[in-house]
């Protein structure tokens, strides 16, 4: 029975009947090999492409350049190279990999010099962070390629090979560390360019063998292997760390999250934030609407330990702007059973209970948003220990007259203290990011 389950499986996943004859894929792949003429023209136009995209933080403009990459040849030849054991094959490859990437670092650099937009946007910064999960989709991505190319199929397949292993925007964010001086953004860039490749090489590597291509002998094959096992087991290291990194820190949000609403969730209470104070060992949550006793708050802080959280204390900040906003709502449930000559009364309720809901949402957006900014805070500006985010009305003493306007106070590291080019970088970063017309920045200052 499983003998004939197992025929049954076979016949399926069969690839052979769909082979293309393995000497016009192995003159195909060598073909593709080769970066000179028209395909390095193409690679110097889609790292400006990429580039672009990351600059401005379009994420549809770096799908368009990493669909027109040919940086994909070299690496599927490398991988082809050591399944079959052919020395020049492989040596070419490195070699116009090597001129391919040289090439490409430098014009994303070159562009990143020259352009006016210094900022680091969450396009970029998304690729100076590899874990294992790139390691896996370069690996699936480098074997649905191999497979379309050994096939025929590859209409669809390579394009979204292209896009899932992204191998334009890491080498243009590489570029973006080398101009900026920001060596860290070179490092975990070229790290993630480096996965990709060693593992759609592997994975090319894999399939050339199971597809049982033909292999030159060579004394040094086994030599060979050893270093491609070495290789992949090195590169897999660092994203392992970082991936267990993720993984604690996931695991550690969902504590706080569980400890909320089993320890602090009452009726009449809305939790509208909370944040993790690493200096200070706190857990601050901030919340609005009817208050949480200190009983309430003593009980939960002695279960803590049952969350994963015994090295933190509890502090709670508490408002009271959303008790109005409840109690008008209780209204509003009541009033609905009435007749004709209260709906007026709850016509007006409701608009004051609209505007209060207003009212409740600015006080929370600006919540969101910092808690948004704050990793890109921390990378673009070192020096800033802390910030705080808030819409002020600023009224006048001799009118009736009053303005609105967004206020950003931070507080820099001890002996530290923000140049006024720095402020007015911060002043710039703030006001695209927090997407008001109106912005002012307060330093205070900073101990010595």
């Amino acid at each position: 029975m499983l003998k004939e389950y197992l025929e049954r499986a076979g016949y399926y996943f069969n690839l052979k009947p769909n082979m293309e004859e393995e000497e016009a894929i192995v003159a195909q792949i060598s073909e593709e090999v080769s970066f000179k003429g028209a395909n390095l023209w193409v690679l110097i136009f889609a790292i400006f492409i990429a580039s672009l995209g990351l600059n401005v933080n379009s994420t549809a403009v770096i799908i368009g350049a990493m669909l027109i990459s040919p940086l994909m040849g070299p690496i599927v030849g490398m991988g082809l190279a050591v399944g079959t054991n052919d020395l020049d094959l492989l040596k070419r490859a490195l070699k116009n990999f090597g001129v391919a990437t040289l090439i490409s670092v430098l014009t994303a650099t070159i562009y990143f010099l020259i352009t006016p937009i210094s900022e680091a946007q969450s396009e970029l910064l998304a690729r100076t962070s590899p874990s294992l999960y790139d390691v896996l989709i370069a690996f699936c991505g480098g074997a649905a390629g191999i497979i379309a190319v050994c096939t025929g199929g590859k209409g669809n397949v390579i394009p979204g090979v292209a896009i899932a292993t992204a191998l334009m925007p890491p080498l243009c964010t590489a570029g973006f560390g080398i101009a900026t001086g920001h060596l860290l953004y070179f490092l975990g860039a070229f790290y993630l360019f480096f996965i990709n490749t060693v593992f759609i090489a592997l994975a090319t590597y894999c399939g050339v063998r199971l597809m049982n291509f033909k292999k030159q002998e060579h004394k040094n094959t086994v030599k060979a292997r050893r270093i491609l096992t070495g290789i992949v087991i090195v590169t897999m290291l660092p994203a392992i760390f970082l991936t267990l990194n993720i993984v604690r820190q996931s695991i550690f949000e969902n504590n706080v999250r569980r400890f909320i609403k089993a320890e602090l969730t009452q009726r009449g209470t809305h939790i509208i934030s909370s944040d993790i104070d690493e200096d200070s060992l706190k857990l601050r949550i901030v919340a609005v609407g009817r208050e949480i006793s200190s009983e309430k708050q003593a009980e939960a802080e002695r279960h803590m330990a049952g969350y994963g959280l015994e090295d933190f204390s509890l502090r709670i900040i508490q408002g009271s702007q959303s008790d109005d906003v409840l109690m008008l709502n209780e209204k509003l449930t009541n009033l609905t059973s009435t007749n004709m000559v209260e709906q007026q009364k709850v016509a007006d309720l409701s608009n004051e209970n609209t505007l209060l809901n207003k009212q409740l949402y600015e006080y929370r957006r600006y919540e969101t948003i910092a808690n948004d900014i704050r990793p890109e805070m921390a990378t673009l500006f070192p020096k800033v220990s802390r910030f705080s985010i808030a819409r002020v009305i600023e009224f006048s003493c001799d009118s009736t007259e009053s303005s609105s306007f967004v206020s950003a106070v931070i507080q820099p590291h001890d002996g530290m203290q923000l140049s006024k080019d720095e402020t007015q970088k911060l002043h710039d970063w703030l006001k695209t990011r927090v997407k008001t017309d109106s912005l002012v920045v307060i330093q205070k200052e900073s101990s010595y």
